[in-house]
């Protein structure tokens, strides 16, 4: 928690500008929109800058994805809350995170802006990068349909943030696979398979080496050393379960 220890001390104010910044500041009534620097300027509390980035831009964004289809759902509402709540997230936490919510549901929210400066603060951390663009999708499929706004939306993202069609389409059917898991309580053969990213007729080397990137990329401490805020470690936690458990079902059904 020392990133939000920096925050709150003002010592992130005097790096931290940016939208990204200004909406922080906002939030938190402090003032941290004095300029931004370029990334990677400020080699003492870099870690906590990644971390007030992630922090910031996930909470902000899911609001504008709620919201791309005009209508904020119950289920919506619900996924942001078990994602606050899977962070246990102090009082002050919480507050700032409905509160970044709440400004990504606003008309004219800067989501290309937004979007830019968290990849600009990431320093091209792939893995980092991936598990806020997840998070987001689960988001859009909170409540159990996914809207073409939606869609479209977490294309625009995705490819702002680097990633191919394809490769955002790839982690739709990740994110597909776990919530079908999810709602039956353990996963099906072909939620397995989905979740892995893999098909039926791939060899046992390749859905080992898939399973292992997988793994690989969800680490929870690899990810924190990148930048993810520690508190979201039961999130990533949690996805590194989910692929142990499709990978176990998909052994066992070939034996």
């Amino acid at each position: 928690m020392a990133w939000w220890g920096t925050v709150l001390g003002g010592t992130l104010g005097f790096m931290f500008g940016g939208p990204l910044g200004a909406m922080l500041g906002a939030v938190l009534g402090g003032n941290f929109d004095r300029g931004l620097g370029q990334s990677g300027e400020f080699e003492s509390g870099a870690q906590e800058r990644v971390q007030a980035a992630f922090f910031s831009a996930t909470f902000s964004v899911m609001g504008h994805i709620a919201k791309a289809d005009g209508n904020v759902t119950p289920d919506e509402i619900a996924s942001a809350r078990n994602i606050m709540s899977q962070m246990q997230l102090n009082s002050d936490q919480l507050t700032a995170a409905k509160k970044l919510f709440e400004e990504g549901k606003k008309p004219g929210f800067p989501l290309d802006a937004i979007i830019a400066q968290f990849r600009q603060e990431c320093h091209r951390r792939r893995n980092l990068i991936q598990m806020f663009l997840e998070i987001q999708i689960a988001m859009a499929m909170a409540d159990g349909t996914l809207h073409p706004e939606e869609k479209k939306l977490i294309h625009h993202i995705g490819q702002l943030l680097g990633f191919a069609p394809a490769q955002i389409d790839h982690l739709f059917r990740f994110a597909a696979g776990a919530a079908h898991s999810q709602l039956h309580k353990a996963p099906s053969l072909d939620d397995a398979y989905a979740i892995l990213g893999v098909k039926s007729t791939d060899s046992d080397a390749e859905i080992k080496k898939a399973y292992r990137r997988l793994m690989s990329q969800h680490h929870p401490d690899k990810l924190v050393a990148k930048g993810l805020p520690e508190e979201m470690v039961k999130v990533a936690t949690e996805k590194t379960q989910e692929i142990h458990k499709a990978y176990d079902l998909i052994k066992s059904k070939r034996k």
